[in-house]
């Protein structure tokens, strides 16, 4: 049987999950009455790195402890939020707009469905921190934390550095017209994919070190990234949008045949 304490943890960590998902709904319902307002598509990401930014460090208020291991992670994902809802609201404004929602911003039943799958995205993917910052027990730092906080590095500079050598690579009118195939995506066509996936599945790893129970459930996150990312939207958009655009160029042939899809030497 449960003791007293037990189930007032599992409590608090229901209700603040019950909150925290109110909120990221509430936020992204609200940024789609103005985008259909507006039909504009330019604020659509920065709200979903705004929402992982909120909630970070609200989870990290509600829960109130404050012990060092969330303070880290709490951290991280504000570190990730910030660097990527810029990135993407700064080349949204430098393009005019997302090609993604050209069609869509002009549908308010399907827009409303791309705001709502974004709110799911949020919750699923923090949902590790937000447990985390939820738990009132310490443990010492072990193993696990620091391979999670190491995995997040590493897969934060893998997104960010290929993020920057694509930025510049397009920004060179030289390149007008052509694919990038230097740096780090001469080994990945889609190492910041790759980042992304590695930087979710370390802070799975790092919070699981305090967690039990059905709490580890929450390793849906990093699997929920992996899927979404090369099933769902990004890797598959991409290379369907390489082939039209570049399907012609036994220069990209050959690069598609001989460059891994995501993991160099596996996958």
């Amino acid at each position: 049987m449960q003791s007293t304490d037990e189930m007032n943890m599992g409590n608090s960590v229901s209700t603040l999950l019950l909150r925290s998902g109110l909120w990221d709904v509430g936020i992204q319902w609200a940024g789609f009455a103005v985008a259909a307002a507006l039909k504009t598509e330019k604020f659509y990401d920065l709200a979903g790195s705004g929402t992982f930014l909120f909630l970070a460090i609200q989870t990290l208020r509600w829960g109130n402890t404050f012990y060092f291991r969330q303070k880290v992670q709490t951290g991280m994902v504000a570190t990730w939020a910030v660097r990527l809802g810029l990135f993407l609201f700064t080349r949204v404004l430098q393009a005019g707009g997302d090609s993604r929602f050209d069609k869509v911003k002009h549908n308010p039943k399907t827009f409303f469905v791309y705001w709502t799958i974004q709110a799911l995205w949020v919750w699923l993917t923090l949902l590790p921190t937000m447990i985390l910052n939820s738990e009132k027990r310490d443990k010492p730092l072990g193993l696990r934390d620091y391979a999670g906080w190491g995995l997040w590095t590493a897969g934060f500079l893998l997104e960010a550095v290929a993020d920057y050598q694509k930025t510049v690579f397009k920004a060179d009118p030289d390149n007008a017209g052509k694919f990038i195939s230097t740096g780090l995506w001469s080994i990945s066509r889609h190492p910041n994919y790759l980042g992304e996936i590695l930087l979710w599945a370390g802070l799975y790893l790092s919070s699981s070190s305090v967690m039990s129970g059905y709490q580890h459930l929450s390793v849906i996150s990093p699997i929920f990234v992996y899927l979404l990312l090369t099933r769902v939207s990004g890797i598959p958009i991409l290379e369907r949008q390489g082939m039209k655009r570049y399907g012609k160029d036994p220069a990209y042939l050959d690069y598609v045949k001989n460059t891994a899809l995501l993991l160099p030497g596996f996958w």
